[in-house]
């Protein structure tokens, strides 16, 4: 019954001042989503586990000083992992569209797959696991640009972990 009366309440409000109805496909401008923050994210985790690792031999007393970088990196490689899920599921659900799913049928399955990396990344250390997220990601990448009709190149980061990633020919 509350919500027959703000209905009509604002049905009636909207009437007396004139208001015209607005609406919108999406929550932010068409043509701005790009896979690569997401890429960028999965490298950084790479790279915390990296240091991490670093970190953890060169340190044999685990003073205050190891203890700081540690939670840093930690909190760095968390941070990332969620964005990068973060950017995928952006993607996922506001760009990708029936005919994409149609003629890549692998997307429900790879970004779940990205999902469940990114929370492996979240729980654990394992550098394998982030590289196959990297792996994940970037073909992800590829379905991406490839649904725009835009081609693409692998090429090495130019900072470490200097891993793979796929980028679009511009």
């Amino acid at each position: 019954m509350e919500d027959r009366m703000k209905n009509q309440t604002l049905k009636t409000m909207t009437e007396w001042f004139s208001i015209e109805e607005a609406s919108a496909h999406c929550d932010i401008p068409c043509g701005i989503y790009d896979p690569h923050q997401a890429q960028i994210a999965a490298l950084t985790v790479i790279r915390m586990i990296d240091l991490m690792n670093t970190l953890f031999k060169d340190h044999k007393e685990h003073d205050l000083e190891f203890k700081n970088s540690m939670s840093r990196y930690i909190a760095v490689k968390e941070e990332h992992a969620e964005l990068c899920k973060h950017e995928i599921r952006v993607i996922w659900g506001d760009y990708i569209k029936p005919a994409q799913l149609e003629k890549y049928p692998q997307l429900h399955e790879l970004t779940h797959k990205i999902m469940q990396l990114g929370s492996k990344c979240r729980q654990g250390a394992n550098r394998d696991t982030a590289l196959e997220l990297l792996k994940a990601v970037n073909e992800f990448a590829g379905i991406f640009w490839a649904s725009k009709g835009i081609e693409t190149k692998t090429v090495k980061a130019p900072y470490p972990p200097a891993e793979d990633m796929l980028l679009p020919v511009l």
